[in-house]
C-alpha cells in the first residue's frame, strides 16, 4: 500500500535520452518537442532561444525562469521543450503536491546539474516550503533542521546548479521574495486565430486526420484564443468525423459539430453562458463579486478566477472594477438582452 501511495505522489521525472520515440508521443501527445515546431508566443520564443544559446555556450544551467498565464496557453510544453533543448533530465511535479519540506528536500538532492525542475501551479506552495527554495534558487545549498529544542540540529546539503522553472495562473499570489528570485519571467498570452490554425493543421497531420484550411480558421475562433481548447475541440470533430463515416473535415462539417458541442461562434460554452447569464439576468449586469457568483453557479471560486474569467476578460464580455464583475453591452447583445446603457455608464464614473 505504501509502495502504491509513493507512486502516486512521486514526480514524473523525464529524460529525453532514455526514452523511445513512441513513450514521448504517449506522455506529452501534441506538444511541441522543440522551439521551431512551438507556433505563437513569437517574442517569447525569440527571446528564450538566445537565453539558451547562451547558456549552452557558456555551459551553465539556464536561469531560473518563471512562466505566467492563463491555463492550456503552452508552460508545460515550453518547460519540457527547454530541457529537451538542453538535453537535461526534468522533473515535473506541482505545488500543491509538495506538502512538506522533506518532500521538496528529496526532489532537490535527487537532481543532476543542469536538470530542470518544472512546479506547476506554484503559487500554491505552502509558505514552509518556499522558505526552502529560497537558498536552493540562489546558493544551490538548503538547511534541514531535526529535532527540537536543545537536540535541535542543522544538517546542510549542497545541490548541484539546477533550473527551477515555475508556472503559475495568478502572479498576483506568489511572495514577492520568491518572484524576486526569478532570471527570467515570461507571461504567455491569448493566440491569434492565425496561430491556432496553424496548431490545428499540425494537430490533424498528427492524428492523421485531413481537413482544410476554412474549418481549422473556424475551429480556431471557438479556442478562446487557447491551444489545449483548440486541440480538444479538434479531438471531438474527429470522433464526429469517424462515426459519421466522413473523410475530409470541412467548414460546415465543424461548424456543424461545434454547435452540436455547445460552442457556439464566439467559442462560448455552456459554462461561460452561464456565468453570463448569471450576471445579466440574476445580478441585473452586475456589479457582483467572484463568491457571490460562485455560490450562485454552484462552482468553485477558483474555478471562475481561473479558468472562465481571463477569455471573458480579454474578449470584452465584463469588466472587473473595485466593486465586482460587470457585464458589457457586447455580453448583453450575445445574449441577446436589451443593454441597460443608463445603469452601466453610472456604475462606470
Amino acid at each position: 500500500m505504501k509502495e502504491e501511495l509513493k507512486r502516486k505522489i512521486s514526480p514524473q521525472i523525464l529524460d529525453p535520452k532514455d526514452e523511445s520515440e513512441d513513450d514521448i508521443v504517449l506522455n506529452i501527445s501534441l506538444r511541441p518537442r522543440r522551439l521551431s515546431e512551438f507556433v505563437g508566443q513569437k517574442e517569447i520564443v525569440e527571446n528564450l532561444k538566445i537565453c539558451l544559446d547562451a547558456a549552452r555556450q557558456r555551459k551553465e544551467p539556464l536561469e531560473h525562469l518563471l512562466l505566467s498565464g492563463p491555463p492550456g496557453l503552452g508552460k508545460t510544453s515550453l518547460a519540457h521543450i527547454i530541457a529537451h533543448q538542453m538535453g537535461s533530465k526534468i522533473t515535473a511535479t506541482s505545488g500543491p503536491a509538495i506538502e512538506k519540506a522533506g518532500d521538496l528536500i528529496g526532489i532537490l538532492t535527487n537532481l543532476e546539474k543542469g536538470d530542470i525542475l518544472f512546479i506547476d501551479e506554484i503559487h500554491r506552495l505552502s509558505k514552509v516550503v518556499e522558505e526552502f527554495l529560497y537558498p536552493a534558487m540562489e546558493d544551490f545549498k538548503i538547511d534541514f533542521v531535526i529535532d527540537k529544542g536543545p537536540y535541535a540540529k542543522t544538517i546542510k546539503f549542497n545541490l548541484k546548479p539546477f533550473t527551477l522553472v515555475g508556472a503559475t495562473t495568478r502572479t498576483g499570489l506568489l511572495a514577492a521574495p520568491l518572484r524576486g528570485r526569478f532570471g527570467i519571467f515570461y507571461h504567455l498570452d491569448f493566440y491569434l486565430i492565425e496561430d491556432l490554425s496553424k496548431i490545428i493543421r499540425h494537430s490533424a497531420k498528427t492524428l492523421g486526420m485531413n481537413i482544410d484550411e476554412e474549418a481549422s480558421l473556424e475551429i480556431a475562433r471557438r479556442a478562446r484564443g487557447t491551444p489545449r481548447i483548440a486541440n480538444r475541440l479538434l479531438r471531438r470533430i474527429r470522433d464526429y468525423a469517424q462515426v459519421r463515416k466522413i473523410n475530409k473535415i470541412n467548414l460546415e462539417m465543424a461548424a456543424t459539430t461545434l454547435d452540436e458541442l455547445g460552442i457556439d461562434k464566439a467559442g462560448l460554452d455552456d459554462i461561460d453562458r452561464k456565468v453570463l447569464r448569471a450576471i445579466i439576468e440574476i445580478y441585473n449586469g452586475g456589479p457582483v463579486g467572484a463568491e457571490s457568483l460562485a455560490a450562485t453557479l454552484n462552482e468553485e471560486a477558483d474555478t471562475i478566477v481561473d479558468a472562465i474569467e481571463p477569455y471573458l476578460l480579454k474578449a470584452g464580455y465584463i469588466k472587473r472594477t473595485s466593486r465586482g464583475r460587470l457585464a458589457t453591452k457586447i455580453a448583453f447583445d450575445h445574449l441577446g438582452h436589451k443593454y441597460i446603457q443608463e445603469k452601466q455608464e453610472e456604475l462606470f464614473k
